[in-house]
C-alpha cells in the first residue's frame, strides 16, 4: 500500500466533519483537491471507507476502523518531530484546552506570548458549553480548560484570572423605543437565553429566581455571538458577559442598562485536575500563566475595570 501521511490527514478529518467541502475548509484546500485525495486513498482498498446516502456523506464501519488506526499513526509522526524539539531542548508537544464560549474573548491573550516563544508547541482549543467543557476534564481529553463556574465535583489546580461580569444589556433599536420603566423590560419584552449546559444560562436563570423575575419570552440561542447580534437586531434583551460587547459599547450599538444586582460578578480560571500528570510543556504553560497573569490582566483588560 502507498497511502500517504497526508492522505490520512485528510481522511480523518471528512470523517470528524461528515463532509468534503466543509473538510477542504478547515484544511485550506480546494474540495477537489481533498476529493482526489480521498479517492486515491480508497483505491487502496476494495471496501468502501465512505458512502453517500441521500447526497449526505457517512463514514462506513470498516472507514472508522481506518480512522482509529490513522490517529495513531499520526500521532506518532507527532511524537517523532516533539521528540526530536525535545532532544533539542525546545519545549514541543500538543497543549489541549477547552474553553466556555465567551471564554474566547480572555484565552487568546494568555495563549499569545507562550506560544511565540515555543514554536514547538502546538495548540488545540475547543470553544464549547460549560457541560462540554467539564465533560473534557473529566474524561482526561485536555490539559487545561478556562471557565467562570468551578465545578464542586473535580479537584482541581486554579489560576484565577480576570473577571467575568454579566449585565443586563439592551440593543439601541429597543432602547431608543422602549417605554415605560426598566422594571418592565423582562414583563414586556422577550428575553434571549443561552442553551441549556451554558454558565450564562445558569447565572441568568438563578438571577430571575432569586428576584422572583419571569418573562413574557424567551428566545433561546446556541452561542454567545449568536446572543449580542440577536440583541443588536432588536429581537429583545439579555443578561450577557461584558467581556464580548466591548466595540459595541463604544459605538453605543449597545446599552448597559443598570438593574438592581447587576453585575453578576465571578472569576475566569484556568485549571487543570490535579490527578493529571502534567507533560513539561504543560507544566511550562502554567507557570507561564502563573508568572504572567497580572500583566497581561494590566495590559489587555485595563478597558474592563470602568464598568
Amino acid at each position: 500500500m502507498e497511502y500517504t501521511l497526508h492522505q490520512l490527514r485528510i481522511l480523518l478529518k471528512v470523517a470528524e466533519l461528515q463532509s468534503i467541502t466543509k473538510a477542504a475548509e478547515e484544511l485550506y484546500l480546494t474540495q477537489p483537491a481533498v476529493s482526489i485525495q480521498l479517492k486515491k486513498l480508497q483505491n487502496q482498498f476494495s471496501i468502501p471507507l465512505t458512502e453517500v446516502i441521500g447526497r449526505k456523506l457517512f463514514v462506513t464501519d470498516f472507514g472508522r476502523e481506518i480512522e482509529k488506526i490513522a490517529e495513531r499513526i499520526l500521532g506518532e509522526v507527532d511524537a517523532i518531530a516533539y521528540t526530536t524539539m525535545q532532544y533539542k531542548e525546545h519545549l514541543a508537544g500538543k497543549l489541549k484546552i477547552s474553553v466556555v464560549s465567551t471564554a474566547k474573548y480572555v484565552m487568546p491573550y494568555f495563549l499569545a506570548d507562550f506560544m511565540r516563544n515555543h514554536p514547538g508547541v502546538d495548540l488545540v482549543m475547543d470553544v464549547t458549553n460549560k457541560a462540554r467543557v467539564i465533560e473534557s476534564l473529566e474524561k482526561n481529553q485536555v490539559d487545561f480548560s478556562l471557565v467562570s463556574v468551578l465545578p464542586d465535583n473535580l479537584n482541581l489546580n486554579v489560576i484565577q484570572l480576570v473577571q467575568n461580569k454579566l449585565f443586563l444589556i439592551g440593543g439601541s433599536v429597543l432602547e431608543e423605543s422602549r417605554k415605560g420603566s426598566r422594571n418592565r423590560i423582562f414583563s414586556d419584552y422577550p428575553l434571549i437565553f443561552r442553551e441549556q449546559g451554558s454558565a450564562t444560562r445558569q447565572a441568568m436563570e438563578g438571577f430571575m429566581k432569586s428576584k422572583g423575575i419571569s418573562t413574557s419570552k424567551k428566545i433561546e440561542l446556541t452561542s454567545n455571538e449568536a446572543t449580542k447580534q440577536a440583541v443588536l437586531a432588536g429581537l429583545g434583551y439579555s443578561i450577557m458577559p461584558l467581556i464580548g460587547i466591548k466595540n459595541e459599547l463604544g459605538t453605543k450599538d449597545l446599552m448597559i442598562i443598570k438593574y438592581p444586582g447587576l453585575p453578576l460578578v465571578t472569576h475566569w480560571n484556568i485549571v487543570s485536575l490535579k490527578s493529571k500528570r502534567l507533560s513539561p510543556m504543560s507544566k511550562a504553560y502554567f507557570e507561564y500563566v502563573e508568572l504572567h497573569k497580572t500583566r497581561i490582566i494590566d495590559e489587555k483588560f485595563s478597558w474592563y475595570e470602568k464598568y
